[in-house]
Formats: structure tokens, sequence, C-alpha cells
């Protein structure tokens, strides 16, 4: 499709313009596909001398383009902010599961309901945890990050504020379910935030920090909420999650930018057409599109973009059945996410648990008060403190000392299990520890260090559940990530319904040897799959067609 230049000597008249114009408007627009590497063309007017007869009004500028940069470019100050403002929003959802626990007392006199019922408040919020996301992720693809972070944040908050005025026991359930499903968006999109700006190898680092923030929120719930419940009412547990999270939601609002990149691209995509057609209402027609491009005698063409994940995507409805039916396919199809899941959703049940066992024993066998009591939670924190600051260095240390064949079974997802293996130990390790401390005779110290222990061998398994899962199933990966944060939300909300019986018929001890004796047996896992994971991925269709495709 070729044109005359527009380029024209500075004597050319109006009518000879207008006749060039003519021309490139009678033209077929072109589309062509706008990726982070397209290099733009300059506008035809450009290379067109100015004529003292030409009446067409000055050019419109191009817009700013910068805020649609990949955001796998971006400054690693920005990346962060970004990054630190997800993990410390991943934090306040995880306080919110366990600040609750600490208020059961109180609700049961106030609502005349057992302590089972109450305790329901934490299980109904594991569930809206687990379901809503596989609603909400798809609308994530399409509007991208931000609007579903401000849209889930402030509804979080809203709901927070129902917590704290309800008068009955019904409308806590509901209000407790809602605050889960909004609060699900700041873990499980969080996850995407990290894939959005960070390439694989260097996402290390940022999924430490946000495993931690996970774990450490869910120490400091029970911790917090343990004094305000002893020294006020159960109310103001929520009165100072509603300030500080509306904060968090403030900030987020002004300074969390969008990172997923096909929204970012279509978005570019749009203000670029929208300023060719400003430009051709003023009468300028055409780019100049690059010597390597398909444009033929390198001649002006009128063109348009448009972004392919834009033509791929399917419709909402489609997507949002595929969202909820994949994660359940894969999870009885596939080994990998069937055991993973079972894994990590008896860690997280055993981190869910501590909310009830934790006060039932020390308060039975040390005589301490409510505030005590959850004060030993700081063992939580202390342990996913630990693990984050390990997590984050052993593998730069690793990779000084182990030989080269060694570091690149590191970049393999095999090798993504090779700390877990001997790491996750901690937390059968820590489940005897503290059935077997359990006992007047000695010191508190001691079972709450194997509460600490339990919590490193917890954080273990996530992070690498979490990676190994990524790297294995890529396009798939978001559905085989929903499968087991759905089993680890209602098997973890589960736990606490029935935490204090199983103790109380078992014995602290035997409760312990019985959650320990499980964990040692699920930490062959990671085993069977650093040495025969290629085998089995292999033989697995959606984790096949990735490596045929790589």
């Amino acid at each position: 499709m070729e044109k005359e230049s527009e380029k024209q000597p500075q004597d050319d008249s109006t009518s000879s313009l207008a006749a060039d114009d003519n021309l490139a408007a009678n033209e077929e627009i072109i589309w062509h596909y706008l990726t982070f590497e397209t290099e733009l063309p300059s506008p035809a007017h450009l290379a067109t001398s100015p004529s003292a007869s030409d009446s067409r009004p000055p050019p419109t500028q191009c817009p700013d383009l910068k805020k649609y940069t990949s955001p796998f470019l971006w400054s690693n100050k920005r990346k962060s902010i970004l990054t630190w403002m997800s993990v410390t929003a991943t934090m306040l959802t995880a306080y919110t599961a366990g600040s609750y626990s600490a208020g059961i007392d109180q609700m049961t006199e106030e609502w005349h309901v057992s302590e089972v019922a109450a305790t329901v408040g934490i299980t109904i919020f594991t569930c809206g945890f687990g379901v809503a996301p596989m609603v909400l992720a798809p609308f994530s693809e399409i509007n991208g990050r931000r609007p579903m972070f401000v849209v889930t944040g402030v509804l979080f908050v809203v709901f927070q504020i129902v917590c704290a005025v309800t008068p009955t026991y019904a409308g806590m359930l509901v209000a407790r379910f809602l605050v889960g499903c909004m609060g699900s968006t700041f873990s499980t999109m969080v996850g995407g935030v990290v894939s959005d700006i960070y390439h694989a190898k260097d996402r290390n680092t940022a999924m430490a920090l946000f495993s931690g923030g996970a774990l450490l929120g869910t120490g400091l719930g029970p911790l917090v909420s343990g004094f305000i419940a002893q020294n006020t009412t159960w109310r103001w547990i929520f009165y100072v999650q509603i300030i500080v999270d509306a904060v968090m939601m403030a900030l987020i609002v002004l300074f969390f930018k969008e990172t997923r990149g096909s929204v970012l691209l279509s978005r570019k995509a749009k203000a670029l057409n929208k300023w060719y057609d400003q430009l051709e209402a003023q009468g300028y027609y055409g780019m100049m599109l690059p010597a390597s491009s398909d444009a033929s005698n390198n001649s002006p063409q009128r063109i348009r973009w448009k972004v392919k994940s834009d033509e791929e995507r399917a419709s909402l409805g489609k997507m949002i059945s595929v969202s909820l039916g994949r994660p359940f396919h894969l999870l009885f199809t596939e080994p990998v996410v069937f055991f993973f899941s079972l894994w990590i959703s008896f860690a997280w049940a055993i981190l869910y648990l501590l909310f009830s066992a934790v006060p039932l024993v020390f308060e039975t066998n040390y005589g301490f008060s409510l505030q005590q009591a959850e004060a030993v939670f700081t063992a939580v924190a202390v342990g996913a403190i630990i693990s984050t600051i390990v997590s984050i260095y052993q593998e730069k240390i690793a990779r000084r000392v182990l030989s080269p064949q060694r570091r690149i079974f590191l970049d393999t997802p095999e090798g993504r299990l090779y700390f877990a293996c001997i790491q996750s130990a901690l937390l059968p390790i820590g489940c005897f520890w503290f059935g077997w401390t359990c006992f007047p005779s000695i010191p508190w110290i001691v079972p709450a260090l194997g509460v600490s222990c339990a919590t490193m061998g917890i954080f273990s398994i996530y992070l690498a559940v979490f990676n190994y899962l990524a790297d294995t199933y890529h396009r798939y990966a978001s559905s085989a990530l929903a499968a087991q944060s759905f089993c680890r939300n209602i098997l973890g909300g589960a736990f606490p319904l029935f935490t204090r019986q199983m103790f109380r018929a078992m014995t602290y001890q035997g409760a312990g040897s019985f959650l320990g004796g499980f964990s040692a047996l699920l930490t062959i896992v990671p085993w069977v799959l650093v040495f025969y994971g290629p085998k089995i991925r292999a033989r697995s269709k959606f984790a096949s067609e990735i490596m045929q495709e790589k």
C-alpha cells in the first residue's frame, strides 16, 4: 500500500497539501501488534518542511508514555516501594485472621453462644479467603491489579467497620466472610504483583518478604489483640484494625501503580491510537514506520495499535468459569498439585490450630492471663522474621559455595525445593517439641520455642510450594496456586473448631505427636520431587506443554 511522500518543498501550494491529505485520509488503517519492545514510528509531518501556506493548526504533542513502561524496567526503588506496600497489606490481612481469636470469650458471653460457635468467625473468614480469589482473579487480568486493590481494599475497611459495630452473632459471621473475601486479594494477588515486576531469577527476596509478611501478621494478630481484649472490649480489636487498615488503603490509593504488563500495554495502545485520531482530525496523516517493518518503501501509513493478549483473552464469563473449574481439575488430575496442596494445607492448619492451642496450654499449665497467653504468639512473629532473613541470604550464599553443576540445579523448579527438604523438617520437630514440653514443671519458654521452630518449618513449606508451582505450571500457575490456596484456607479454618477437644482428648503430648508424625510423613513430598521432579513433569499434560513451549 503505497502513497506519495508527504515531504514537500518549501514553495508547495495549499491545494497540493489538501490533495495529499485527501489521499492519506482515504487510505485504509493498518493495525499492528504493540509490544514493550516495539519501536514507535514518528509522525510523517515531522519529515515535512513547514509551508507558509499551511493553514493546519499546530499538531498535538505525543502523550507521556513513561507511565506505560514495562514493570520489569522500573527502577529498583520503585519496585521496592511497591513490594513493601504489598507485603504490608498482606501482613495486615493475615493479622485480621488471628486477631479475632482474642475476643472469643467476650463474644460468647455477650451473644450466649458456645465457644465453638464463636470460633466459626475464624473459619468463615478463611472460607471467604479461599473462595473469593477464584472469582476475583479474572477481573485483575482484565482491569489490572490496582483497581482490584483499591476496590477490595475500601470494602475490606468497610466490612471491618461492620464487624466492630454489629450487634448480633449472625451479623459478625456475615461480616467476617466478606472481610475474608475482600482481604484475599492482598494475599493471592501480591504474588502476581511480584511476578509482574521481577523476573523469576530476581524474585527470591520479594517472595521471602511476602511469605514472611503472611506469617508475621498471623502471629501479630493474637499478640496485639490479647492486650486489647483484656484491657478494653472485643470491639476495640476491630477499631484498631479499622484505623491501621484505612491508613494502608489510603497509601495504596495514592501511591500504588498498576503492575500488570498486559494492562499497561493495552493502555499504551489506546493512548497512541487516541493521539493518532487527534492528529488526523487536525489534518496530519501517516506514520513513518522503521525500515525494518513491513512498510513499503518506507512510505507513510495510517496505523493503529492492538495488543495480542486482548485478542486472546476469553469473555469474562468464560474466564470466571475456568477460574472456578480448572483449579479443581488440576487438584484431582495432577499429583504434584494434590500433594503440594495437602502438604501446605496441613502446615497451615497447624498454624491456625495455634489460635486455640496456645491459650489452652499456657492458661491451663502456667496460669497465664489472656494477654500473657496471647503474648506467646511473639514466637510466631520471631520465627517468621528469622525465616525471612535466612531465606533472603541462603540462596546467595549457596551460589557462592556450591559447584557450578549445583548452581545450575538451583535455577530449575526442583531447585526451589533444595532448602525446603531440610527446613520443612522444622515443622514436625516443632510439633513434637511443643507437645512434649507442655508440662508445668518445664519453663514456659521451652514450648514457646517449639512454636517458633514449627513456624519456621511452615514458612519454608509455604515459600517452596508457591515457587515450585509457579515455576512448573507457568500459564496454569494461577490455577495451581488457587487450588492450594483453597485447600489451605479451608483446612486451616476448620482446625480451630476442634483443637481444644483434640488436645483434651488426646492429651497435649498425644496431640503434639499426632501433628508431628503426620507432618514428618509429608516431608517426603519435596524429596520425591527433587529426585523425580523432571520425570513427573514430563508426564504432566499441563507442565509438559510448558516444557515444549520453552
